[in-house]
C-alpha cells in the first residue's frame, strides 16, 4: 500500500480542485427538475466544468463516457447520463470528478426531485448525516477500520445495508489511490491516519439488500432487489488537528 502524504504546497492545489468540485455540484444539483434528461444534467456538467477551467476526472477514466455519474432510483452509482427522464419523486445521486491543475476533486449528494416518499427521505437523511458525523472522526493516529465501523454500525442501526463491492479511497493526483475506505470493517483495523492524507469517505446506503449488479451498459450498478439507495461523498483532508472537509458545502433541504 502506497498512502501519499502532501505537502503543503500539494495540499493547497487539492483545496482549489476539491472547492470547483464543489462549485459543480452545486450548480448541477440546481438543474435536476422533472422532465430534465441525464444526458442534459451531464452536458450541463461538462459546460460548468469548463467555465471552472477543469476537466473531468470520469470521462475516459477505464472508458467511462460520461462527465459525470448519474444514478436515479435503485441505480446505486456509475450511471451514465442519457435519454432518461427525471420525474417528480425521485432520488437523483450526483458524483463529480474534476481535474483541475493535475489535482482531483471528487465529492457526491443525492438530490430529491420534489416531494419524496418518507421512507426514501430518511434514507437520505440517514445516509447524509452518517457521512456528517463520521469526518470528525478522521483525525490523525486513528485507525481507518474505527471509521468504516462506525458507517457500517450506524447505518444497520437504522435498518439500512452498506455496498460492499465498491469503497471510498485516496485523492490526489489521482482519482483513486491508497488507501480504500469501505463502509464496513472491524475498528482498530486498516492503516493509521496521518496528517497531509486526502481521501474521499463516501457512504453508498441501500434501503434493501446490500446486493447489486451490473447492467448491460458495464456501469451502471443498481441494487439487487430495486429497491433505491443513497449516496454522499466528500474529499477530507487529514491534519494534525481536526480534518479539513475540502469538499465542503451547505447541507441542501428536500425540494
Amino acid at each position: 500500500m502506497n498512502i501519499i502524504i502532501k505537502n503543503e504546497r500539494e495540499i493547497e492545489k487539492m483545496r482549489i480542485a476539491c472547492a470547483c468540485a464543489a462549485r459543480v455540484l452545486d450548480r448541477v444539483s440546481a438543474l435536476v427538475r422533472p422532465g430534465i434528461t441525464t444526458g442534459d444534467v451531464d452536458g450541463a456538467a461538462a459546460d460548468f466544468m469548463a467555465e471552472e477551467k477543469c476537466k473531468s476526472a470520469f470521462l475516459g477514466y477505464r472508458k467511462f463516457p460520461g462527465h459525470i455519474c448519474i444514478s436515479v432510483n435503485e441505480e446505486v452509482v456509475h450511471g451514465i447520463g442519457g435519454a432518461r427522464r427525471i420525474q417528480y419523486g425521485d432520488i437523483v445521486k450526483l458524483d463529480v470528478g474534476v481535474v483541475k491543475d493535475g489535482w482531483v476533486g471528487d465529492t457526491a449528494k443525492t438530490v430529491p426531485v420534489g416531494a419524496i416518499r418518507p421512507d426514501w427521505s430518511r434514507l437520505l437523511a440517514v445516509t447524509e448525516d452518517v457521512l456528517e458525523r463520521v469526518i470528525p472522526m478522521a483525525t490523525a493516529g486513528r485507525r481507518l477500520g474505527d471509521l468504516s465501523a462506525f458507517i457500517e454500525d450506524e447505518c444497520v442501526a437504522n435498518g439500512y445495508n452498506v455496498v460492499r463491492e465498491f469503497v471510498g479511497h485516496g485523492v490526489g493526483r489521482n482519482l483513486h489511490e491508497d488507501p480504500q475506505v469501505p463502509n464496513f470493517g472491524r475498528p482498530g483495523s486498516g492503516p493509521k491516519l496521518k496528517a497531509g492524507m486526502t481521501i474521499a469517505i463516501e457512504p453508498m446506503v441501500n434501503m434493501g439488500t446490500a446486493s447489486v449488479r451490473t447492467l448491460d451498459d458495464q456501469w451502471t450498478v443498481v441494487t439487487a432487489d430495486g429497491q433505491p439507495s443513497a449516496h454522499f461523498e466528500h474529499t477530507i483532508l487529514i491534519t494534525k488537528e481536526n480534518p479539513e472537509i475540502l469538499t465542503w458545502r451547505q447541507r441542501q433541504a428536500s425540494k
